[in-house]
């Protein structure tokens, strides 16, 4: 589900033609020009590095070409604020040293994201990975040989615990996955630099906290920095903050950071509140009303490029809550979740959706703390009561 760009190592993502007319009419309905939009989503400094040839920045220079300045100027919303890079497959060592190299030079911190666990994704829109625990632990090495010593964030695979906790992990598959995270933070907090953030889905996926914080309790919570929540998905920063303080609470107090790259209007209502006629019950209601992230079947899920969404509060270490380390963009906002409503795949970039995210403007108000102070690299917090093992989930079927 986070939607990984199908290349060896590239910025990544999360997740017919009548349905591409419809989503853009939805999501220019809702548009107003970009100064407003602009408004909405000033915010503090950020402590980090923002890639200064992304394709959202490409794509600003492209529409200047063109003639279309109001467009490029709304772009520029996306390009100048700094997201995530997707560590999606192959041997990451040298561009991840090219990465981290050049945001030492800038005096800025890189987000980095791990996305390659073996039956990544359970077979959905970003299914793959390696072959097996072997090469993930020499993929994971050569990633953390990658940064070296210079500074990093590193999220830790993106849905693994949350599809842990909900069962699609095969049984004989999903010890083993537990302990691979657990190792991944030990390789990569030998790095003297590199926070870690281990995911743990978003607030509308796993209700029963308990068997999520045992998850993250084996995956080695305690030894990174936190946990990551909202990951490519949509739920608002209050709703995500409760849901989180509540997780938190259950790992002794144990941090998180929250990504925000397209939150500001939070997730697609379900289809009995959306304007115009609801759909027939079935099996493609039930997928349309998917904000859990669940993704079954149809390709309407509300989680997969769904229109009318908006951008995020900027990333930034103010977050005004001492669990919060940080608001941050890990999905790259005009990558596509996956091949619904008439994207391309997962990770391709889609400008068109790009520009209806720059240009609506949020209905949830953007999160802004006065004040800053932006940490080299949060603390890791101490080491929670372990809970009884958890009993390992039935096969997905």
């Amino acid at each position: 589900m986070a939607g990984a760009y199908p290349t060896r190592f590239a910025s990544g993502a999360r997740r017919g033609a009548a349905l591409v007319a419809c989503a853009c009419a939805v999501c220019l309905s809702a548009c107003t020009g970009p100064s407003a939009a602009a408004d909405a989503a000033d915010g503090p400094d950020s402590p980090f590095w923002v890639e200064p040839a992304g394709r959202a920045a490409k794509q600003v220079q492209t529409w200047l070409e063109r003639g279309r300045e109001e467009d490029a100027e709304a772009m520029r919303r996306i390009a100048d604020r700094p997201t995530a890079v997707w560590m999606t497959g192959g041997d990451p060592r040298e561009q991840v040293g090219e990465v981290t190299r050049e945001a030492e030079r800038a005096g800025r911190i890189p987000l980095l994201v791990a996305y390659n666990i073996p039956q990544r994704d359970c077979g959905q829109y970003s299914s793959g990975g390696v072959r097996d625990a072997a090469a993930y632990r020499s993929w994971v090495a050569s990633a953390a040989a990658g940064i070296g010593g210079r500074k990093a964030w590193v999220v830790l695979e993106p849905d693994a615990i949350a599809q842990w906790a909900s069962g699609c992990v095969p049984a004989s598959a999903a010890g083993e996955r537990l302990r691979l995270l657990s190792e991944a933070v030990r390789t990569f907090k030998r790095q003297p630099g590199t926070s870690v953030y281990i995911d743990a889905g978003n607030a509308g996926w796993i209700s029963d906290q308990r068997l999520l914080a045992e998850a993250l309790t084996k995956a080695g919570v305690a030894q990174a920095d936190g946990f990551a929540l909202n990951v490519s998905n949509f739920h608002t920063t209050p709703v995500t903050r409760e849901y989180g303080d509540r997780l938190s609470a259950r790992l002794g107090g144990a941090h998180y950071i929250i990504d925000t790259s397209r939150n500001g209007n939070g997730p697609l209502p379900p289809p009995a509140s959306r304007p115009g006629p609801s759909p027939a019950p079935g099996p493609t209601a039930l997928a349309a009303d998917d904000s859990a992230g669940t993704g079954t079947g149809s390709g309407d899920e509300a989680w997969c490029n769904p229109p009318g969404r908006a951008l995020g509060t900027p990333p930034t270490t103010a977050t005004g809550d001492p669990l919060v380390d940080a608001f941050v963009w890990v999905k790259r906002p005009g990558e596509s979740d996956g091949a619904c409503r008439g994207a391309p795949p997962a990770g391709h970039w889609w400008a068109e959706y790009a520009l209806g995210l720059a240009k609506t403007v949020p209905s949830v108000p953007a999160q802004t703390p006065p004040a800053q102070t932006p940490p080299a690299a949060p603390v890791s917090v101490p080491a929670p009561a372990v809970p009884a093992p958890a009993p390992a989930p039935a096969a997905h079927p």
